[in-house]
């Protein structure tokens, strides 16, 4: 199989490339001129530069290529550009849909995520969930939905794309978790906000592997949620304190982490910094519970994921 991977050198992208080269497949990699190549460093890969709106550049990536993989996004939650991430997650999806169609491949698979069905108030959800929040709670969400949008209009036009939903994604080299996680291990994480948050956990490269089944078995137009179950934060680091015998952080007083997110959120906006806490992240830990489970896609693409506990021993014991 000759394929191209969207966002090659990126978390999700970057694990895709090499269990699809591991598997003897040829991999196209589209990255912009900027991107940072080190999770690509030693992988069997042709890259093609190009920014994900650049539609002579995506017809030069896709020209002859059996399947696109498409993971490219702007994947932030707090103070972002609301534009930017418009323009990556909207219309680079849009881009790489047309010249997908004009040059005639045979399967897309789309990395979407749990986000697009909003609010579930913690009940647990399939694909037939229909979305019932009003609004957005993020930017991110609000450009993935309207990007999933493209993705089931073109679908219904006959396009052959498949769409992967997965909840959070988990791994060594995880750009969001992983210093969370390092300080835990450190012993440094003392506090830590919203213990009855629920996650949604599935590994990266379980991930992966749900994205190459849905090339090979996924039915056109068809969603599938990726995730190997979920734990509240307060379980999640019970069960890493287990495997370390390190005490798990103490839960912050709601009130504290509150006003922190509400003094915290203008003084990022004002002077462009990225805080710890701000009111779309503390609305994220208390406010919002996405659940999801995934039994159409272990059945339909016979997916068989490591569970959340294999994950999370892997994850403090690399």
């Amino acid at each position: 199989m000759k394929a191209l991977v969207t966002g090659a050198n990126g978390f999700t992208g970057s694990h895709l490339v090499k269990v699809l080269v591991n598997n003897g497949d040829r991999v196209i990699g589209l990255v912009r001129k900027s991107s940072n190549l080190d999770r690509l460093a030693n992988c069997d890969i042709e890259l093609v530069y190009g920014d994900i709106t650049d539609s002579a550049a995506l017809q030069q990536a896709i020209s002859g290529v059996d399947v696109v993989f498409h993971t490219a996004a702007y994947v932030e939650i707090g103070i972002v550009n609301e534009k930017e991430m418009e323009r990556v997650n909207v219309e680079g999806t849009r881009t790489v849909l047309e010249v997908a169609k004009a040059c005639n491949v045979s399967k897309i698979v789309y990395c979407s995520t749990i986000g697009i069905f909003g609010d579930t108030g913690g009940q647990a959800i399939n694909e037939g969930f229909k979305r019932t929040q009003q609004g957005f709670s993020s930017a991110y969400d609000r450009t993935k939905y309207l990007a999933q949008e493209l993705v089931d209009s073109f679908a219904s036009q006959g396009l052959p794309v498949v769409s992967i939903l997965p909840s959070g994604i988990f791994g060594a080299d995880d750009p969001h978790f992983r210093p969370i996680l390092q300080q835990f291990i450190n012993r440094k994480l003392k506090l830590w906000a919203g213990g009855s948050r629920v996650t949604g956990i599935v590994h990266v490269d379980d991930l992966a592997a749900a994205m190459i089944l849905a090339a090979e078995k996924g039915i056109n137009g068809d969603k599938y949620i990726i995730s190997a179950g979920d734990l509240t934060t307060k379980e999640m680091f019970a069960t890493m304190a287990s495997f370390t015998g390190i005490p798990a952080p103490r839960e912050a007083p709601k009130w504290l982490v509150r006003l922190a997110g509400n003094l915290l959120d203008p003084l990022g906006r004002l002077f462009k910094f990225q805080p710890p806490l701000s009111r779309e992240r503390v609305h994220y830990i208390y406010d919002r519970c996405v659940r999801v489970y995934a039994t159409k896609a272990r059945t339909e693409l016979d997916w068989q994921p490591r569970s959340v506990t294999e994950t999370l021993k892997e994850l403090v014991t690399l």
